[in-house]
């Protein structure tokens, strides 16, 4: 038997049980990236342990679905169908990521620059 990572214990309840034996969430619209917030007035009653872990940790705010896959150590693919189930029931929402910002056009800021400069 391996020992367990130091600080992380070993799931004693195999993927499949955790997701009710579903292998596919519910929306694809969830990536590694997609930022997900529990709503504060939703009750915790009939959740899964692993769901209420959900709702504590999203509570604090907004976290990536990998940052909860990690503090679950669970595989991101459960995550996702943990995640779906509970955007379903509406006690998480979800958005995606914040884009980056597109730098501006070289020429736009050249032109800028000689607008500053004639004017000093």
């Amino acid at each position: 038997m391996t020992p367990a990572r130091p600080g992380r214990e070993r799931g004693l309840v195999r993927p499949y049980v955790v997701t009710e034996g579903r292998a596919h969430p519910t929306r694809n619209t969830l990536d590694m990236a997609t930022l997900v917030t529990a709503v504060n007035d939703r009750p915790f009653n009939g959740l899964s342990p692993e769901n209420r872990r959900i709702m504590e940790l999203c509570r604090g705010g907004a976290l990536s679905v990998a940052e909860v896959a990690g503090h679950l150590c669970l595989a991101m693919s459960v995550t996702k169908v943990l995640l779906s189930d509970l955007i379903d029931s509406g006690h998480v929402l979800a958005r995606p990521p914040v884009p980056k910002a597109q730098l501006p056009d070289a020429r736009l800021l050249q032109e800028v620059l000689d607008g500053l400069r004639s004017r000093f």
